[in-house]
């Protein structure tokens, strides 16, 4: 492995490519320091400490602690998925839309021109609702979290993050064109990364302070190993559907004759559905501070970050865009035609019509495995930080909350933040990433990062 990591830096073209990569997020992390005008850091650090385990917490997580400080880059990449998944659903319903993804490289480049339009109209709204609320709010000790309120820090404060947004996005965009892996997914990846390091060292603080004991720890890190176990192991599971191809003449020679496979992975969307469902459940929250009603705020407080509502509803949604996602990048009915055409078949199933709805129904029964796997490992950042509130369930939520035991409506207390959501985007982004080095080493006929077998991604 050593000396795998040692060509990676021999090949000029790759070595050019994770340079570029790396000084891009170096830009990136810079960004997440330059504040915005108009806000009193202080008071902007003692709000965000007040509301750790809530839903800002949650989205601070997934712009590398930008929004906590509220710096230019507040909004990250997030209005740009928000985006995509608009154009994504629209292209289901709208004709125009679909016509375009059809046309291959020129309709995906007009599909992306759309997006980029949408993440500055989403961001635009999104920052509106952020000025809104800084203006309402007040830190824990009684100070503004802005000195000088008004329309002019408002302009400003939509001036200012809809540009960082529209930055991010041009990053992400030249390291998926110039880098290595995919850049909006390393973005994220390295808003997540960079807060591990204060997260070891606060669990260690914790343990020389005697509030968690060497024994939790262990089991914490014990813990977390066993989870990246199961996540690496259940991001390569897949179905093999066995396929034969019968023997063809073409003048003299002949094709076919051999027995190969039909991969289904089990979790076809990678962390694309997770990331979609938070984008989305981050909306009502916006919308509540820009929009003072007494119903609406009734409603945000139902969605607020580990409310009942709010878990069914993301439980619902990360299975809604697994399949959602799935019957996108996979079509059973090209794949059976495919399969036809060069004579291909699966034993025991007809050609054609037969073999399209095996497939399909193979694929929604692994799809619904994924999609309940990945939806739980997502909801188990509340059980150690903050537990399940059902004390606020109709008729029922007292009577649960005095049967059910304390660590399950109240949390473990638990500090460290990296896991659940954090975890499965780390893990798959990590396994994408290292997968496509290693296929640009063999390419150019280096050994790969194993010396037996090759290291596959979530796409391998």
């Amino acid at each position: 492995m050593i000396e795998s990591f040692r060509n990676i830096f021999v090949i000029p073209d790759l070595r050019k490519r994770i340079i570029f990569t790396f000084l891009l997020l170096a830009v990136y992390r810079l960004g997440a320091f330059i504040p915005t005008p108009g806000v009193d850091p202080q008071a902007i650090a003692e709000f965000t400490e007040a509301a750790k385990g809530t839903v800002l917490g949650f989205l601070n997580l997934f712009s590398g602690g930008a929004l906590g400080r509220m710096t230019v880059f507040a909004l990250g990449i997030m209005p740009y998925i928000s985006a995509s998944i608009i154009l994504e659903l629209l292209t289901v319903v709208w004709p125009y839309l679909e016509k375009l993804k059809k046309e291959g490289e020129l309709g995906r480049r007009k599909i992306t021109q759309y997006t980029r339009y949408g993440t500055v109209v989403l961001s635009v709204i999104q920052s509106l609702g952020i000025s809104f609320f800084l203006e309402r709010t007040t830190a824990p000790g009684g100070a503004a979290l802005v000195p000088s309120p008004g329309w002019g820090f408002r302009l400003m404060t939509v001036l200012t993050l809809t540009t960082g947004t529209a930055f991010v996005m041009w990053l992400g965009e030249q390291i998926t064109e110039r880098g290595v892996g995919n850049g909006i997914s390393l973005i994220i990846f390295a808003g997540i990364v960079v807060g591990l390091p204060q997260a070891i060292m606060n669990t260690v603080t914790d343990i020389k302070t005697g509030s968690m004991s060497i024994l939790t720890a262990a089991v914490l890190v014990i813990f977390m190993v066993l989870v990246v176990a199961a996540i690496v192991y259940m991001e390569r599971a897949q179905r093999r559907i066995p396929i034969q191809y019968a023997k063809r003449v073409v003048g003299r020679r002949v094709y076919g004759g051999q027995s190969t496979y039909l991969p289904l992975r089990l979790n076809t969307g990678g962390v694309i559905p997770v990331i979609f469902a938070a984008s989305i459940m981050s909306f009502p929250q916006t919308i509540g501070q820009m929009i003072q009603n007494p119903w609406l705020k009734q409603i945000t407080a139902a969605l607020a970050w580990g409310q009942p509502l709010y878990n069914l509803i993301y439980f619902l949604s990360i299975i809604f865009f697994c399949y959602f996602y799935t019957s996108i990048i996979f079509n059973p009915e090209d794949t059976a035609e495919n399969m036809q055409k060069f004579g291909g078949f699966i034993p025991g199933i007809r050609p054609g019509r037969r073999t399209a709805e095996y497939i399909d129904k193979s694929l929604t029964r692994i799809t619904l495995v994924g999609a309940l796997y990945l939806a739980l490992v997502a909801i188990l950042p509340q059980i150690l930080i903050s537990g399940f509130k059902v004390a606020t369930i109709p008729f029922i939520g007292a009577s649960l909350d005095a049967v059910l035991p304390r660590w399950f409506t109240e949390g473990l207390g638990v500090h460290f933040y990296f896991g659940g959501t954090s975890l499965l985007i780390v893990v798959g982004v990590a396994m994408d990433t290292v997968q496509q080095i290693e296929s640009q080493l063999v390419m150019r006929h280096y050994d790969g990062f194993m010396r037996r077998g090759r290291l596959r991604g979530r796409k391998g």
